[in-house]
């Protein structure tokens, strides 16, 4: 039987870590699919009765996309020599493990994002879209991939109560990165669906007794509402009140949680709102283009995967928007169907400092004096591939 490369040696590393009881680092995208994917890899860890495990969530506002200088100098040095495993990120952060490595980090990639022009020089990569991996699935989520590391790892350990309790937060990820609902992922949303409503996590019940949540149709129904509130939350010290909420055993912090999560997503739902309104007013005092390419530098950049989704959906071409900081600029995109954002981008790769994703969704940095030459770029793939 065909194995996704590597999964045997990273759970290898993972278990002897866990037996020397070294410093093992799980750094995850902060969105629900990084978050379930490091909480799935903890758990594992708890189980095995690990050393120190140190969480740490990508803090996109400031410090960017994925691994970067600011998190490995700063917050995760004090933590040097230790086991860096990345979990929704990593694949496409070249010069970042490179400097990990100088700090005393090993490194072991688990992403399920797209590979760029080449593999960062970590000491393991898990990723079933690299070269090599022969594996017939290709399009787990984030924490699909880290639940079949977690099975390697716990083989018989893993039982059914701590199981389901995994297949729940992949249900919630993959219906949350909208990764195709077939073969393996099918079946891991349908088990995950199942027993959601009966699910041990504090979190997700005190999730189910808010009332919006309480009165869904169907399991299915309720999950997304889930989805919109854990979708939102903010980062404090590398972690957010997602992250706390499903891994919290207070009822009461749950609670007040939940409460708080409502309210941001209510007031964020008003800010997409009012940017959303912003971009429209742009785009109609324009002339129509191949896609629609657009910043400020007032925008919140983790609301613009929202904000992109909903003009890609009503204007049916690649949206690009970014949020303008002092020298660089963060970008989202979304692309309709039959329209791959990720292939533009490798076209135009040489305006980015950084950029990753899937087909359908992604983002990056560049430099904002090269802002109209990647514009420029861009329209040219999407005219040439109409």
């Amino acid at each position: 039987m065909k194995e996704i490369k590597n999964l045997k040696k990273a759970a290898k590393r993972i278990i002897k870590a866990a037996q020397k009881k070294e410093n093992i680092i799980l750094f995850g995208d902060a969105d629900l699919d990084g978050v379930a994917s490091v909480i799935i890899l903890k758990e594992t860890l708890q189980n095995l009765g690990s050393g120190q495990v140190i969480v740490a969530l990508c803090d996109r506002e400031n410090e960017g996309h994925g691994l970067n200088p600011k998190v490995l100098k700063g917050y995760l040095k004090q933590f040097s020599p230790a086991l860096l495993v990345t979990l929704d990120c990593g694949i496409g952060n070249f010069e970042e493990i490179k400097l990990a490595n100088t700090l005393g980090f090993e490194v072991l990639v688990a992403d399920h994002h797209e590979i760029l022009q080449k593999l960062p020089q970590a000491s393991i990569i898990v990723d079933p879209k690299q070269p090599g991996d022969k594996y017939p699935f290709k399009l787990f989520s984030s924490a699909g991939l880290t639940f079949k590391l977690c099975q390697e790892i716990l083989k018989d350990k893993l039982n059914d109560s701590l199981k389901q309790s995994f297949l729940e937060l992949v249900a919630l990820a993959t219906l949350a990165d909208m990764m195709p609902e077939e073969d393996e992922n099918e079946s891991m949303i349908n088990e995950g669906l199942i027993s959601l409503e009966n699910s041990w996590r504090p979190g997700i019940k005190a999730l189910f007794e808010n009332y919006e949540i309480r009165e869904s149709v169907s399991t299915r129904q309720a999950a997304q509402k889930i989805i919109y509130n854990l979708n939102i939350s903010d980062l404090t010290e590398h972690q957010n009140e997602t992250y706390l909420l499903l891994t919290s055993s207070s009822p009461e912090e749950v609670k007040y949680l939940v409460e708080e999560l409502v309210k941001k997503r209510l007031q964020k739902q008003a800010e997409i709102k009012k940017i959303t309104e912003q971009v429209e007013s742009i785009v109609s005092m324009k002339q129509p283009e191949a896609i629609i390419f657009e910043g400020s530098s007032a925008w919140s950049r983790t609301l613009l995967g929202a904000v992109s989704s909903r003009v890609c959906q009503k204007h049916q071409k690649p949206v690009f928007l970014y949020k303008k900081n002092e020298g660089l600029s963060f970008l989202v995109f979304r692309a309709p169907e039959g329209k791959n954002g990720m292939e533009a981008m490798k076209k135009c790769a040489k305006y980015f400092t950084l950029f990753g994703g899937h087909p359908p969704a992604g983002g990056g940095s560049a430099k904002n004096e090269t802002l109209e030459e990647l514009k420029a770029c861009l329209i040219e793939y999407f005219e040439e591939n109409k």
